[in-house]
Formats: C-alpha cells, sequence, structure tokens
C-alpha cells in the first residue's frame, strides 16, 4: 500500500486527512500491545464523513495509522502542548495513557519512519498547496479531524462537538475564523468552541501562513456526533452522520465564499 493519497481538485479548498488511517505493517503490528491492535486513536470514517462535501476539494490522506508515526506532529517531536499530557511522534500511550507498545521504537526505527511515511505525506501535502495556491492565488487547508467526547488523560469533561483550531488566530484570516463559527451555529444541537482545548496540530501550525496566501484551519469533531458508539467497532452511522455533514458542508462552503472577503 502507498502511505499517501491524493485526489486533485479544483477548488482552492484542501483537505488533509492524517489520522484516519488504518494501515500498519505487519511488522509494526507484531509490536503493539495487544489491546492497541485495535487502533483505538484513530480517527474513524473521516473519508466516508467527508464525502462529497466541498466539491472539487483536494484531498491529500495519509493511509498509515498514527500510531505508525503521527502525520500532525512535527518531526522533531517537539510537544504541541508543553505542560499538557498528549502523544508524541511516534506515541507511546494511547488517549487513555496505557502503554501502546509490546516493543517501543528506537531512533533509527523513529528515523524510518519518519522517512518512509510522514516525509512522503508532508511532500505531497506540500506540492498541493503549492499547486493550489498558484491555480487560485490563494489556498485553504482544511485539517480533518475526530475524537472520542471524553478522555480525561486529554483533558476534563466532554469536549464540545465541534472544535476549531487556528493556532490563536495565527494560521487564517480572521473573517475564516468567524465564517466557520457561524456555519457551525447552523444547527443548535452542536456545541462549537474556537481555539479551545485543540488550537491546531502540526499540519496547522506550520503551513497556516496567512501574509502568504495560505490559510490553515483544523476542524476536530467529536465522535459521537457521526459514529453509533465511541466504541469497538467504532461503526459509522449514517443518520448521525446526516445532520453533522449538513453542518460541514456549510463550513466549507463558507470558507470559499469568504475568500472573496479577504483578497
Amino acid at each position: 500500500m502507498t502511505p499517501v493519497t491524493v485526489i486533485e481538485g479544483s477548488s482552492p479548498i484542501i483537505l488533509a486527512q492524517p489520522h484516519s488511517g488504518t494501515w500498519v505493517p505487519v511488522e509494526i503490528l507484531e509490536r503493539l500491545a495487544p489491546e492497541a491492535r485495535g487502533l483505538p486513536d484513530t480517527d474513524w470514517h473521516i473519508p466516508q464523513l467527508y464525502d462529497g462535501l466541498g466539491p472539487d476539494a483536494t484531498i491529500v490522506r495519509a493511509e498509515f495509522n498514527r500510531y505508525v508515526i503521527d502525520a500532525n506532529r512535527p518531526p522533531d517531536g517537539a510537544s504541541l502542548y508543553p505542560g499538557q499530557n498528549g502523544t508524541g511522534l511516534v506515541p507511546l500511550v494511547d488517549f487513555e495513557g496505557r502503554p501502546i507498545w509490546q516493543v517501543e521504537p528506537d531512533e533509527a526505527e523513529i528515523a524510518r519512519r519518519l522517512a518512509t511515511f510522514h516525509g512522503p505525506y508532508h511532500a505531497a501535502l506540500g506540492a498541493q498547496i503549492a499547486r493550489v495556491r498558484a491555480q487560485h492565488g490563494v489556498a485553504i487547508l482544511y485539517d480533518c479531524h475526530s475524537i472520542r467526547s471524553v478522555l480525561p488523560f486529554l483533558f476534563e469533561g466532554r469536549l464540545p462537538d465541534l472544535n476549531i483550531g487556528t493556532n490563536s488566530g495565527e494560521a487564517c484570516a480572521p473573517e475564516l475564523a468567524r465564517a466557520a463559527m457561524r456555519a457551525c451555529a447552523r444547527d443548535e444541537g452542536f456545541s462549537a468552541v474556537l481555539d479551545g482545548r485543540f488550537k491546531g496540530g502540526w499540519t496547522t501550525r506550520h503551513y497556516g501562513r496567512p501574509s502568504e496566501r495560505v490559510h490553515a484551519i483544523q476542524m476536530e469533531i467529536v465522535q459521537d456526533c457521526y459514529l453509533e458508539s465511541e466504541a469497538p467497532p467504532f461503526a459509522f452511522s449514517p443518520a448521525k452522520a446526516a445532520r453533522l455533514r449538513a453542518v460541514l458542508a456549510e463550513v466549507l462552503g463558507q470558507l470559499r465564499a469568504t475568500l472573496g472577503d479577504i483578497a
């Protein structure tokens, strides 16, 4: 399997999907702890959730699982949220703080995974950002994520349903952040927050350069909004997803419409 899937579109929007992959090469799978082999921290069914939304958007998808290496972490492994619990470039614990590995990867293995998986994903993403910006004069990088609603190891209480991250306003024009929040208010049944617990991962922080006409925004969705249950087998719920997809379509539509206000 190739580590990255790219579907080129003709709109200014790029949908990055770094955590939906479920591929773990056999030699890596064998090193996982038994309870980690179900890949519970996957951003389940993100490609299905966004399928057909944002007409003609470009898609860059990591096919490898985040346990192989996390495509949304900096290659030097620096913490995105210093002083808070989190998971690293190659995570050693899961979202509940439990060990992932029977045999932890050493520095040489991490370097190999950087070259084999992380590097190709970001090479593909960088190339698509350059292509889209050359075509339109601007690019919106929309980073697609989801997570379980309650994870005490990572945060207190229950997350809002829709968590928008813009690196505290540095990764995109403020008009785009406001447009995304307005769209989230389309359905009063969903709660939303801007730059709360999740301000955007390395993708948002690294590529978001409004002064260079590249705007990045992360959307972290609570999985209870579109899964039957936040527990194995993490089945997709078409009924729940239909309502959420309407909101997400509005978000993407508003982002594209707002480009004219910041041109």
